[in-house]
């Protein structure tokens, strides 16, 4: 199992924080690049069971998702897959379909529930880097053909594909990602946060 306790050299060259923070935040990015290689289920269901701990309104758990491994189940996601991410996930040896209940438990329509599942992938991606291995969601998919095909009921919100695997080499990617193969950095602290009112600067964040 992999755990940086520092800040690695290539998040260093990307990126800055302001504030001390735990370098497992700076060091979890969105790789494209996919080996060809399997995840053991426990590796896998570990990154569930961080995401399983976040929280949500009323503690619903609203986040569902369905997991495609096999060459069959991959081939079926990447039916609905736009075509630019489907270029790099094809490789990744698992995607993950999110989507969270509409619905709450007591038949109320949820007004959190896509901030909740939100908070669940987040868990899930800190688990991920964790473990040595990369998760990068993906909001460019056909989610009427996504929910036709994997039957998924009209009550539940599709969110994100998310691809699962261990890095590959930036080499693999086609040439018009690999300049992309690289930690992001991040707007300023300034412009998120407001004090008081939306438009209110905060002094010195």
């Amino acid at each position: 199992m992999t755990y940086h306790s520092s800040v690695t050299s290539e998040a260093t060259e990307h990126r800055h924080a302001d504030h001390e923070i735990d370098p497992q935040f700076l060091n979890r990015w969105s790789p494209r690049s996919f080996k060809e290689k399997p995840v053991p289920d426990e590796a896998l269901y570990r990154l569930f069971e961080a995401a399983r701990w976040a929280p949500s309104g009323n503690n619903e758990q609203p986040w569902r998702y369905i997991i495609a491994r096999t060459m069959e189940d991959r081939a079926t996601f990447l039916s609905f897959i736009a075509p630019s991410n489907a270029a790099w996930c094809s490789k990744a040896p698992v995607l993950v379909l999110v989507a969270s209940a509409m619905i709450n438990s007591r038949g109320a329509e949820s007004r959190s529930h896509a901030f909740d599942a939100g908070a669940a992938w987040g868990y899930l991606a800190l688990e991920a880097g964790r473990q040595g291995l990369i998760a990068h969601a993906m909001g460019g998919f056909e989610r009427d053909k996504a929910r036709e095909t994997l039957g998924v009921p009209a009550d539940y919100a599709l969110h994100a594909v998310v691809a699962i695997g261990y890095r590959g080499e930036r080499e693999a990617l086609p040439e018009a990602l690999q300049a992309r193969e690289q930690p992001s950095s991040r707007k300023p602290l300034a412009e998120l946060l407001h004090e008081g009112r939306f438009g209110a600067s905060i002094s010195n964040p």
